[in-house]
């Protein structure tokens, strides 16, 4: 009987012990902040700068011009659902002002990143690429004060990345001389084109906008310039450059301004590699 009653007090304690460490055991991970984004050139950077604290969604397929997205009832829900909304500030981002009416979400914080340095607002090039991280820091930080650490920890080792990868691409684009290449581009492709160091002797639009008229004039330039390469935009339909390219019998390459455009490009470094390649091995005689 003795030792009956000391199992059974044993057992007690023991229940008792597990309860107590029970009410003491870790706490569930706190939610994640879940954000937004219109394109992927702010999603890869939500993703390296928020790292764990983050839940990243984009809406606009890395191949598709912004400018001509259609809502979906899918897209609204991921509004409805999100903490945060990153988005440029494009004019091509009109559709934004109707997807946040009809996500009706309160809680919704809507910040737009429009970044520029020295008038060039293309995020494919370093620069502005640099920019655009702390944008982004700053935009998360500004809805999750208690992450704002680790946030500006993961934007610093980001930029280091962009540094490194500026200065190795600026040393191959200075030894091609592109100086002495002149090029006939996409508008959209301009900052970034202009960056390299080709020569921009004139550029062209969207399809639809390049009439009879407008062709004979850039070709005649075309011509006249000496242009032997055109560039295209992968998000604005890579024929647009076709005719001209043709007309003046010189290389056509097409480029993307977005990560995730081609083919193993998901990230910004992989993307601007695989434009870079193209332009060198363009332009080698």
């Amino acid at each position: 009987m003795k030792k009956y009653k000391i199992l059974v007090v044993a057992a007690l304690a023991l229940s008792l012990v597990a309860s107590i460490l029970g009410g003491c055991s870790p706490a569930e991970p706190a939610t994640k902040l879940k954000v937004v984004t219109t394109t992927s050139l702010i999603a890869q950077i939500v993703e390296r700068v928020g790292g764990n604290t983050v839940d990243v969604v984009n809406i606009i397929p890395p191949t598709q011009c912004p400018g001509h997205f259609d809502i979906k009832p899918g897209d609204i829900q991921k509004l409805a659902d999100a903490d945060l909304f990153l988005m440029h500030g494009w004019q091509g981002e009109k559709f934004s002002e109707e997807l946040i009416a009809s996500a009706n979400n309160p809680r919704l914080t809507v910040v737009k990143l429009d970044v520029k340095v020295d008038d060039n607002t293309n995020w494919m090039t370093p620069p502005v690429q640099q920019a655009a991280v702390d944008k982004v820091a700053n935009a998360l930080s500004q809805v999750d004060a208690k992450n704002s650490a680790i946030y500006g920890k993961l934007a610093k080792v980001l930029k280091v990345m962009i540094g490194t990868k500026w200065t190795a691409l600026t040393g191959r684009l200075d030894s091609a001389n592109l100086e002495n290449i002149k090029v006939i581009c996409d508008e959209q492709q301009a900052g970034f084109v202009q960056w390299t160091g080709l020569n921009i002797i004139a550029t062209f639009g969207r399809p639809e906008s390049l009439t009879p008229e407008v062709l004979k004039e850039l070709v005649d330039k075309g011509r006249e310039e000496g242009v032997t390469l055109i560039i295209e935009n992968l998000q604005s339909g890579h024929n647009s450059g076709a005719v001209i390219a043709e007309e003046l019998s010189c290389k056509r390459i097409t480029l993307s301004n977005f990560p995730g455009g081609f083919d193993n490009t998901e990230t910004w470094e992989k993307a601007i590699d695989y434009n870079v390649n193209l332009i060198l091995e363009a332009v080698v005689q």
